[in-house]
């Protein structure tokens, strides 16, 4: 053999070892991972070949799964009443994959989870069919119903969501507009479609309001002001004047805001005043008086700048640092570069009516297996004590007088003791060239003095018909609120 064919042979040679390396890798070493990979069509067509598990609330379930023909795919998701529950549910879908329990439990829903080993090894002993377990919510389907309908009968761009501060459970949790996860679930070129004029849509029905966006708090933030005012020292009675002027010339700045309610006594007000009558000029100098790194660390001890996972996970709201006096001001009122999720604000609401201590809001009850038994159960857990118990029941005094002699006046429930506080945030690039956002939290209290809800809604009200001298939290978002406690409260 010649010289150059000794050195093909010899290539040659390295090239089949390299491939049967490779060959090798690939069967032994990454089988797994190609195995389960989600691009892998074995994977897609196992994934939809058997009925998947269900979403539970109320003991009912609120979602199915129905047998298709004309493709590989033998099941499709199917979903009840699912603009309400979206917000919940996420989606399941055959093209686009899965979103919020639906993506978050996959593995418990498809029978996939490792818990449910034995599960499936005893099913292909005995030639069962596969099945995947059910997530049982804490969600109360009366006040789900009650927090989406009122957003619907808006006709608004929001969202609500309701707490058992007690617990942390989630009660409820709507965003509007929604959309139906059935009308996307299967791989048809019509669904594709939908999805694709849903992804595109300016109102962006496909994001969870509740979670996933922030927003400036505006007035509702005014509670958690004065809870950090208490709690270090710079204010120790509700009813003192506190000496803040009406307007309110901002430090450093030759700036004045006023107040919004006509009339009303703000001028130098004491802080229970102040929040009667949301008084702008009372919660400016107090927190400018507590100042940004002691208003920083009372809003972190309510959840501001860390994530929630509950367990879909929630955008984190936003207590900047290093802000000036102007801007440390400007957060006393809700406003400046203070951000908050519908969730956060409820979390806010929800700790102060607990007596300062904040459990951390969970969404699932229990993940049970195909056979009923129990996988995992979701159970109360103290997130942090942010304030006193004597400094939230002052705070809880002040949103209580709010409702009965104040702005909040529209939660009031007969028989039942109901604190609140309205807002009004101003947004836009001049900060005032949109039309504001309406918010409005509450809790409702048992006679014990516990408090089985808290309430968070929160209304953009852009292209509703609605003048905007009529943009008001206790306008728009007060009977919301009223009507989602009045659903707990009859359970």
């Amino acid at each position: 053999m010649n010289k150059p064919l000794r050195h093909i042979a010899l290539f040659c040679g390295v090239l089949t070892l390299a491939l049967l390396l490779r060959a090798t890798w690939i069967q032994f070493a990454e089988s797994d991972k190609l195995s389960t990979h989600e691009k892998n069509r074995r994977v897609q067509i196992e994934a939809f070949s058997h009925p998947r598990g269900d979403i539970i609330v109320g003991g009912k379930p609120i979602t199915g799964s129905k047998e298709v023909s004309g493709t590989d795919f033998k099941y499709q998701r199917v979903f009840k009443e699912g603009p309400m529950y979206a917000p919940i549910t996420g989606y399941f879908s055959q093209a686009q994959g899965s979103t919020f329990l639906e993506g978050v439990h996959n593995g418990v829903l498809s029978g996939d989870d490792d818990r449910l080993f034995i599960r499936r090894t005893l099913d292909m002993l005995t030639g069962e069919k596969r099945r995947g377990g059910d997530v049982i919510t804490t969600i109360d389907p009366k006040a789900q119903r009650a927090a989406y309908q009122g957003l619907v009968d808006l006709d608004a761009r929001g969202a609500v969501v309701a707490l058992d501060p007690r617990t942390g459970k989630v009660l409820a949790m709507a965003s509007t507009p929604s959309y139906d996860p059935s009308s996307f679930a299967g791989i048809s070129a019509k669904e594709g479609k939908e999805f694709t004029r849903l992804s595109k849509n300016k109102d962006k029905p496909l994001s969870n309001r509740a979670l996933r966006e922030i927003y400036p708090p505006g007035s509702t933030f005014k509670v958690l002001t004065a809870a950090a005012a208490l709690e270090h020292g710079v204010v120790d009675d509700i009813d003192k004047p506190t000496g803040a002027k009406a307007p309110y010339k901002l430090p450093l700045s030759s700036t004045t805001i006023g107040n919004d309610v006509p009339g009303a006594p703000c001028d130098k007000a004491s802080l229970k005043v102040g929040m009667q009558w949301s008084c702008n000029n009372v919660f400016l100098d107090t927190a400018l008086k507590v100042g940004d790194d002691d208003m920083r660390e009372t809003a972190e001890k309510f959840g501001f700048n860390e994530q929630q996972f509950i367990p879909v996970r929630s955008s984190a709201s936003s207590y900047p640092e290093d802000l000036d006096k102007p801007q440390t001001a400007l957060t006393g009122m809700g406003q400046g570069s203070l951000t908050s999720t519908p969730l956060q604000m409820a979390m806010v609401a929800a700790g102060l009516a607990n007596d300062g201590k904040l459990m951390k809001p969970y969404m699932v009850e229990e993940l049970r297996g195909p056979d009923l038994s129990a996988i995992e159960k979701g159970k109360p857990e103290e997130l942090s004590q942010a304030v006193s118990a004597d400094t939230a029941q002052k705070v809880q005094v002040m949103m209580e007088h709010t409702v009965d002699e104040g702005t909040a006046n529209k939660a009031q429930i007969d028989g039942v003791t109901v604190g609140g506080k309205t807002g009004t945030a101003q947004h836009g690039s001049n900060v005032n060239d949109e039309r504001p956002y309406a918010w409005f939290i509450s809790y409702a209290k048992l006679d014990d003095g516990s408090s089985p809800v808290a309430v968070a809604v929160f209304v953009d009200p852009k292209d509703m018909d609605i003048p905007r001298s009529e943009i008001a939290g206790g306008r728009l978002g007060g009977p919301i609120a009223k009507s989602v406690m009045e659903a707990v409260l009859d359970d």
